[in-house]
């Protein structure tokens, strides 16, 4: 397992865990970096500042390219997971649309149900279709 995948996989953790617990997810990361046992890699600092930074036009565009599924109705998991694909599909310009989408539907199929991995395949890829005429 790549670092990047590692550090996306504690991503989606952190955002998971903010969720349950309802708390910011920055304040979850700060609690995670404090404790740095394990050290919490960079690049998950990234996506945790970065979905939350964005976390309304991220959560608008799922809503809006979601087909009969609200945010609310989404497992906890995939919705962690489709915030960070959609960060990085719109807003980190060193990550590859593709690489992103891999990534995200690879931790769903590993951590989400049978049904998550094309169920996240699916809406990235019609973000990564409509993101040239998306305002971020």
């Amino acid at each position: 397992m790549s670092a990047r995948t590692k550090a996306r996989k504690r991503a989606v953790d952190i955002l998971f865990e903010a969720e349950q617990r309802k708390l910011p997810p920055v304040q979850v990361l700060a609690d995670r970096v404090a404790q740095s046992d394990p050290a919490v890699p960079e690049y998950t600092v990234a996506l945790v500042e970065g979905v939350t930074a964005h976390l309304d036009r991220i959560d608008e565009l799922l809503s809006t390219y979601s087909q009969g599924w609200t945010l609310d109705r989404m497992p906890a998991v995939d919705r962690a997971l489709l915030r960070i694909g959609a960060f990085e599909v719109l807003f980190a310009d060193d990550v590859p649309d593709a690489v992103a989408v891999n990534e995200a539907v690879d931790l769903a199929r590993s951590l989400s149900t049978d049904d998550s991995p094309a169920f996240v395949n699916g809406l990235l890829g019609r973000i990564v279709e409509l993101k040239p005429t998306l305002a971020t």
